[in-house]
């Protein structure tokens, strides 16, 4: 399966920016879908499903784990791979997000286009 669409949940415009960037540079036929916090992400997933979530632990009004525990509440069907991408070296932090059955990889910023070779291998590219 070819990735066409990859939703970036990030606070920080410049790791917005950089994730912009690179998924653009691997691949610039991918649709990138941005949202600022958890909760803008749960009402963009309302309207459609991408192919891949590339979300942040840390942010405002909804973190990480609040959105994956919203996320696997109010949604039946995922999004294939969920992806963290953070700054967050604790290991508590990757065990946590790998309990859930949707996440699939967890990654550490920046973003880098070999965690888009993983993504798309998950994929099944």
């Amino acid at each position: 399966m070819k990735i066409t669409s990859i939703l970036v949940v990030d606070d920080d415009e410049n790791d917005q920016f950089i994730c912009d960037y690179t998924i653009r540079k691997f691949d610039p036929t991918i649709r990138v879908l941005k949202a600022l916090d958890g909760a803008e992400a749960l009402d963009m997933l309302h309207r459609e499903t991408p192919d891949a979530i590339i979300l942040d632990i840390n942010m405002p009004v909804m973190n990480g784990f609040e959105f994956l525990d919203r996320y696997a509440a109010e949604f039946s069907v995922h999004a294939p791979v969920v992806a963290l991408l953070t700054s967050s070296r604790l290991g508590k932090d990757r065990e946590r997000a790998m309990q859930y059955s949707f996440v699939k990889s967890y990654f550490e910023k920046p973003l880098q286009a070999d965690h888009l070779r993983v993504l798309a291998g998950l994929l099944g590219e």
